[in-house]
């Protein structure tokens, strides 16, 4: 299992983290796509994606700048595009799909249940914010859900079938791998599935060493062979409970959307930093890292399609 490469996945902005948090959140299109293409030769085989409005920062789903953002990283570099169905609290299942049929991309993130995905804290932290919408948009997820039901998943994945995207499941709850196991069993997804475990969230699993171990334990139990994992945690614990998932077997995803900082009080000042730290960290447990196209391989990927 140690000689195994390791997948490091770089999520660049997301759709949790404000622009008064950080100033090296990236915000614009041109910002994501050369974020992206740092990471890459940092050492990310992946890179998972979400965009913003370049005016204000605010999470978006607009399908023609998904496009742009994919076409530039493309013109680029040989990175993974993986990019988001999750979109942001609040949206519809027709904003989170919509990038979907124009951006091509190789994995599309597929959420494997509901779960209150809370970071209205956030807002308690920020006394100033650059713009009007931060604070409302926080403070929303206090009340809203994020839906992800048994049809939902179902539609997202038939979706992601007809455009040759293979669904990276994020799981902030055991169940939700036997939510998984039954799409399986039903044929409605193919083996091998990969799973995102997602832990941290105000609402989800919290990031532990025990929580991650049982994740694994349970996925071998319920999945048999039938899966590849990787780890993501938000905030301070992200660091340990990934290196753990190297030590574990498994594969990494780290970058700005999930982690402002590289080390307790220092601001990361761009994705390649924090992508730089667990290739070093994976080297020295004896792991190497996955290139692109070896990540492809293991992941079972369709071709990527061209950039239009």
């Amino acid at each position: 299992m140690s000689e195994k490469k390791v997948i490091l996945t770089a999520a660049i902005t997301g759709a949790v983290h404000i622009p008064s948090m950080s100033p090296y959140l990236p915000i614009t299109p041109e910002q994501i796509i050369d974020e992206a293409v740092a990471a890459c030769q940092a050492g990310a085989a992946v890179a998972h994606l979400h965009t913003r409005d370049p005016r204000t920062g605010q999470p978006t789903g607009d399908p023609e700048l998904m496009r742009q953002v994919v076409d530039g990283v493309r013109a680029r570099c040989g990175v993974v595009i993986g990019i988001t169905t999750g979109g942001a609290i609040g949206m519809t299942s027709q904003e989170r799909l919509a990038a979907l049929p124009t951006a091509h991309p190789e994995l599309a993130s597929c959420n494997a249940g509901s779960v209150n995905f809370c970071f209205a804290p956030i807002a308690d932290k920020i006394k100033q914010p650059k713009f009007d919408w931060e604070i409302p948009f926080v403070k929303n997820t206090y009340q809203v859900p994020f839906a992800n039901t048994f049809q939902d998943i179902e539609d997202y994945m038939a979706i992601m079938g007809e455009h040759q995207v293979k669904p990276e499941f994020e799981v902030y709850e055991t169940g939700m791998i036997s939510n998984i196991a039954y799409f399986l069993k039903r044929g409605l997804v193919k083996a091998p599935v990969y799973l995102q475990f997602v832990l941290g969230v105000m609402g989800g699993m919290p990031a532990t060493v025990a929580n991650l171990n049982f994740l694994v334990e349970t996925a071998q139990k319920v999945l048999g062979d039938q899966f590849i994992w990787s780890c993501a945690a938000a905030g301070k614990d992200q660091f340990d409970l990934v290196t753990t998932a190297i030590c574990l077997g498994g594969n990494v995803r780290v970058g700005l959307e999930d982690n402002l900082y590289l080390s307790k009080g220092v601001l990361a000042k761009s994705n390649a930093e924090p992508i730089a730290k667990m290739k070093r960290i994976a080297e020295e447990l004896g792991r190497s890292v996955a290139t692109p196209d070896e990540a492809r391989q293991m992941l079972s990927l369709s071709p990527a399609a061209p950039a239009v």
